[in-house]
Parts: C-alpha cells; structure tokens; sequence
C-alpha cells in the first residue's frame, strides 16, 4: 500500500469521526483514543475506501492497444485519452485506422445531405464506472483526404430498449 496525503487526510478524517463517537459512549478519553486508532484502519478499508470507490469515476488509464480495443470495446474509455493526447494514430489512413480499430461502428448522420458522411466514423468507447454514471461515451474520428485528421470524444445519454 502505497502512503499518499490523501490516504492521511482521510484516514485522520475517519479516526476523528470514531473518536467523537466513542466518546459519547465512553468519557475515558485513553481507552476512546486506542478503541478508535485500532477501529480506523478497518472502517477506512471496508466501509469509508468502498464508497469513495462507488461515488467517484476515476478509471486507469492505458496506452493505445488494437487488439484489447477489439477484443473488449467495453474498455476502450481507457484507451481514449492517451490515444488522443499522444496523437498514436494522427495521420493514419483509412485502411489502416480500420486495421488498428475494426470496421466503424456507425457513421456520423450529414443532415446537408441528407445522408451518412463516410469521412466521419464512430465508435463506442463504453460506460465509464461510478454509481451516478448515465451516459455512454463514444469517440467520432474525422478524415481528410483518406486522412485522420480530428479525434473527439463525446457523450450521449444511456438508453434501454423498452420490455414488450
């Protein structure tokens, strides 16, 4: 385990809050503060680190990977942010961002054509863990001259298919 400030904050924030508890039971203020420093670590880790946990959306971040961004495109949010910020596929043609991401997922919808813009391909990047997550994100990838010129990212609300 790795000791970090924010791991210190919270663990005195927990401890303070046992400490102020127990002394309402108990007025021994020796015996509250032992009961509350060997009660912290375990209220931290299995009631206070699982909710921090629940509520935040934090995920890892990894480098770009054209197989596991096939293989599992519920993980591709991972994969999204370095893919972007290091420009891995910048400049690549079509042929070869198809060879690295798969065939598109949908195309982008051209209203001035009425039709789909076959220089404007999407992809679904997944649902980002957390417990008050109600969008999906997915990544729309723009070509110029069988270029890739533009990666962005973007979310839409999460939608169900209605039980009949």
């Amino acid at each position: 385990m790795i000791i970090t400030p924010i791991l210190v904050i919270f663990l005195l924030v927990v401890f303070v809050l046992l400490f102020l508890f127990l002394k309402t039971v108990d007025n021994r203020k020796w015996l509250v503060g032992l009961i509350s420093l060997i009660l912290t670590p375990s209220v931290y880790f299995y009631m206070a680190y699982p909710f921090i946990n629940i509520v935040s959306t934090y995920h890892h971040q990894k480098y770009f990977d054209a197989e596991a961004w096939i293989e599992k495109p519920s993980l591709r949010y991972e994969m999204i942010d370095y893919t972007i910020s290091s420009d891995t596929l910048k400049g690549k043609s079509m042929t070869e961002i198809e060879s690295l991401l798969g065939k598109a997922e949908w195309l982008t919808w051209d209203d001035a054509k009425k039709a789909h813009d076959p220089n404007k391909w999407n992809y679904g990047l997944g649902i980002e863990p957390g417990a008050f997550t109600d969008e999906k994100t997915n990544v729309e990838i723009t070509f110029n001259n069988n270029k890739l010129e533009h990666l962005k990212t973007y979310t839409e609300p999460l939608t169900f298919d209605e039980e009949k």
